[in-house]
């Protein structure tokens, strides 16, 4: 019971439901040791795990946010039986390496993908190497975006990305509103790749590199690779699995 920490958002319903978790585990006795719980959404679990990732404590997310992807359903009734059932799921984040106009290169971690984004009207002029083989010479578009599995059902899906299986050991690149060429679907890649974007016109469209929510401004070159020596353990209730939930997302059917 020592080993269980509680971490909270500070909105309202978050302190609410930290306080009835509190009141349970001093109650009860919990078989699960070295665990933090984390209240919030899943931009509060990505930045927990950042702040943590030299941590080897298992992390299980208790939704108060919206969709709550990285997230557990709380529930005061069954948290003890779902957190003691529970199973871990390791996922590694990416890192992005960005050289800016200045020359000054900047690092930093992206758990679910790295955003190239246009920083101004003029669309985005950028070329995509993997490894020492070209991806695309030229894409002018809004930005383009590098995915991890975890990260899939996220950012990506949105601009029509692939959804990828979690044991799956890809990466998705996927185009942001493609000028040229327009139909240019985007790329699955190993998630050993080390992907090189590149601006190539810097002066006339500047871009953005943004790791889940920190953005790097005026970028010139972006290095993008998984650190595979950072592993994240996240807990999952038994039917509501991470693996689960994107499957459920690839039989979604929009309701409009």
């Amino acid at each position: 019971m020592r080993n269980i920490q509680i971490i909270s958002d500070k909105n309202l319903r978050s302190l609410k439901i930290k306080k009835s978790l509190s009141s349970i585990i001093k109650k009860t006795k919990v078989n699960k040791s070295n665990v933090t719980i984390v209240i919030g959404g899943d931009g509060f679990m990505l930045q927990t795990l950042k702040k943590n990732k030299e941590s080897k404590k298992l992390f299980y997310g208790v939704n108060s946010g919206n969709y709550g992807f990285l997230m557990n359903k709380f529930s005061s009734k069954n948290f003890l039986k779902n957190l003691a059932k529970s199973k871990i799921v390791s996922i590694s984040p990416l890192e992005m390496s960005v050289r800016n106009k200045k020359n000054l290169t900047k690092k930093y971690l992206a758990i679910n993908e790295v955003s190239i984004l246009r920083q101004s009207r003029q669309a985005a002029s950028l070329s995509i190497n993997h490894g020492s083989k070209q991806i695309i010479k030229e894409l002018v578009s809004d930005g383009v975006l590098v995915s991890t599995p975890a990260g899939s059902t996220a950012y990506n899906l949105s601009v029509h990305g692939p959804i990828l299986s979690l044991n799956s050991k890809k990466l998705s690149i996927s185009p942001i509103s493609p000028f040229r060429p327009r139909r240019w679907k985007g790329k699955i890649v190993s998630d050993r790749s080390k992907i090189l974007i590149r601006n190539l016109n810097p002066k006339k469209r500047p871009i953005s590199a943004v790791a889940d929510n920190i953005e790097v401004r005026n970028a010139n070159k972006i290095f993008i690779k998984t650190n595979q020596k950072i592993k994240f353990n996240l807990l999952y209730d038994q039917n509501r699995s991470l693996q689960k939930k994107i499957k459920l997302e690839q039989l979604r059917k929009e309701t409009f």
